[in-house]
């Protein structure tokens, strides 16, 4: 009987000893992935950024804190931006950032990710306010670039780099809207009117030109008289009483009266 207790309590002292060395080694190796680092602090000093791969922590002295590598895609909540020309609109963003310098990261600001997106909303609002509507409608591409530059200049010193930011939606208010669709209905009639007063002045520099050939040879103007008269004389459902020009019977009274 005693010696069946001295195994047992050898079999769990076995395994204590087994879970302590586990829960040591979790504490002291640490795993750190490709796409992470490991901002490692001894004694409440920086240590740098560790990692990928194995790294060996001595507990109670060393602090770590993780940071991910990845693209970061933060949206923008909307905003409301009175424009420069005095429009109000509601405007929201995307903007796509990573991590350069992990150990800045953690030490010159508190939460990176905060300070990006209230960073991110107070330049969109300062961009939109120096813009007409008009600008922001069509140059958007430009809008995008400034507030990648604003941003990533002032996120710069966190060890952050900002890709891109991307205009989303724009909101404007129901009256500016219908303003614009009567604007683009009467740009549409006015080039319609161009384009038919460009067709009519056409026309008439062909019929003068016309005009003029006729006047240099009077035999045009009596061929066109006679395919005119072909053309009625095709439907044969009407009568079509059609005077006919002294010019064309002249030179057969000229005969006849040679002939007298």
């Amino acid at each position: 009987m005693f010696r069946f207790l001295d195994g047992v309590s050898i079999i769990g002292s076995i395994i204590g000893v087994i879970f302590i060395l586990i829960l040591f080694f979790s504490t002291v190796i640490k795993i750190v992935p490709e796409y992470q680092r490991l901002v490692l602090f001894r004694l409440g000093r920086l240590w740098g950024a560790k990692g990928p791969g194995l790294v060996i922590v001595i507990p109670v002295i060393d602090r770590t804190l993780r940071v991910d590598l990845r693209v970061v895609t933060l949206d923008v909540p909307v905003q409301e931006v009175i424009t420069k020309d005095n429009v109000p609109i509601k405007v929201n963003a995307v903007v796509y950032f990573r991590v350069l310098e992990p150990s800045r990261s953690m030490v010159e600001v508190e939460d990176y990710i905060m300070a990006t997106s209230q960073l991110s909303q107070t330049t969109l609002r300062s961009v939109i306010g120096r813009a007409d509507l008009d600008e922001v409608l069509s140059s958007r591409d430009k809008i995008n670039l400034e507030l990648q530059q604003i941003i990533d200049e002032r996120t710069d010193p966190w060890g952050i780099k900002v890709s891109a930011v991307e205009l989303k939606e724009l909101e404007l208010p129901e009256g500016m809207k219908r303003a614009m669709a009567r604007q683009a209905e009467a740009e549409r009639e006015r080039r319609a009117k161009i384009i038919a007063a460009e067709g009519e002045l056409q026309a008439a520099e062909k019929l003068t030109q016309a005009s003029e050939t006729m006047e240099r040879s009077p035999m045009t103007l009596q061929l066109r008289y006679l395919q005119t008269l072909r053309e009625i004389s095709v439907d044969k459902n009407s009568t079509t009483i059609f005077p006919i020009p002294m010019d064309l019977i002249t030179p057969f009274l000229k005969k006849i009266e040679r002939n007298d």
